[in-house]
């Protein structure tokens, strides 16, 4: 694929702001409606954990914002969401934002991150019964989800958008797509889903268990457009650029945050870490490195399951 073409001046605009933007906890965080999606399943995970650190335990009790004294924490990622996490087919390496922020979180609570592969259906679920410490994966903060599980200070806001094929003229924004009887794509278990059943029924909606299998559904004609969050979406236009577009309006603006289970004692040294983050600009930076135009790493780069 070529590379990703980030040349929207507004999008790093919008990162820089929002790394920078008011550390007050979100009101409340959250989980798909029930009503509005399938059931949660539980997520399978993998049989080795994918330690990000080969030496474990991160920065010192000297220099942590809170120590945790090298405690383990099991963070959940899917490893096939770009620009979040990855396993990279070159060098068979997992890495993305999640990877480079929890080394960091971790650096300044002197702890220990272990990354372990999960499946996003069920992930929400699955820190809710604490088989996880945490979760990354961009999860949006929303009062549904916020029920069953605790979440972080919000740590950048994201935009969903329409992903077309190039070339598409029937339709310019969600209202129009609405007003036809075309069929739109998605992922489960996501806002995603939950934006494109309010404005149509489910019998137009095709969920699909990874974006990548949504994305390869519009390519071949059997949907017609896909809804996706636009970071997201920019990482579909490598090689893929002649063939897909990302129009009209943002139909939302999303804040993203850390999920864990209801209780979690990790939430407010996480939430410190985080604010230092901010207030040092390292959070900015680490935002601009992967929502930038210096990120280059396409779906074609990475591991994905059959």
């Amino acid at each position: 694929m070529r590379r990703i073409l980030f040349a929207n001046l507004i999008l790093i605009a919008t990162l820089l702001l929002s790394a920078c933007a008011s550390s007050a906890t979100p009101a409340a965080p959250a989980v798909e409606e029930p009503q509005s999606e399938a059931p949660v399943a539980e997520a399978p995970v993998a049989e080795e954990p994918v330690v990000a650190d080969p030496e474990g335990c991160l920065g010192s009790a000297d220099t942590a914002v809170v120590d945790l004294n090298c405690q383990e924490i099991t963070i959940a990622v899917e490893n096939a969401y770009l620009p979040f996490n990855y396993i990279s087919i070159e060098t068979g390496e997992p890495g993305g934002w999640d990877y480079d922020a929890w080394e960091e979180i971790c650096t300044r609570l002197h702890c220990t991150p272990v990354f372990v592969e999960a499946a996003w259906d069920g992930m929400i679920q699955a820190v809710s019964d604490g088989q996880f410490d945490a979760a990354g994966d961009g999860i949006t903060i929303t009062p549904a989800r916020a029920e069953v599980v605790d979440f972080s200070i919000g740590y950048i806001n994201i935009q969903q958008r329409l992903l077309v094929r190039k070339g598409e003229t029937r339709f310019d924004s969600i209202e129009a797509f609405a007003a036809s009887d075309l069929v739109m794509g998605t992922q489960t278990n996501t806002t995603n889903y939950e934006t494109a059943t309010e404005y149509l029924s489910e019998d137009r909606i095709k969920a699909f268990e990874q974006f990548p299998f949504a994305v390869q559904a519009l390519l071949s004609g059997d949907v017609d457009a896909v809804i996706i969050d636009e970071v997201v979406g920019m990482g579909y236009m490598g090689e893929n650029a002649e063939n897909l577009d990302l129009i009209g309006p943002a139909i939302s603006s999303d804040e993203l945050g850390f999920i864990f289970p209801l209780g979690s004692d990790l939430v407010d040294p996480v939430n410190q870490a985080i604010q230092s983050m901010m207030a040092d600009g390292f959070l900015s930076e680490l935002n601009v490195r992967y929502f930038g135009p210096a990120f280059d790493i396409t779906y074609d780069d990475i591991l994905l399951e059959d």
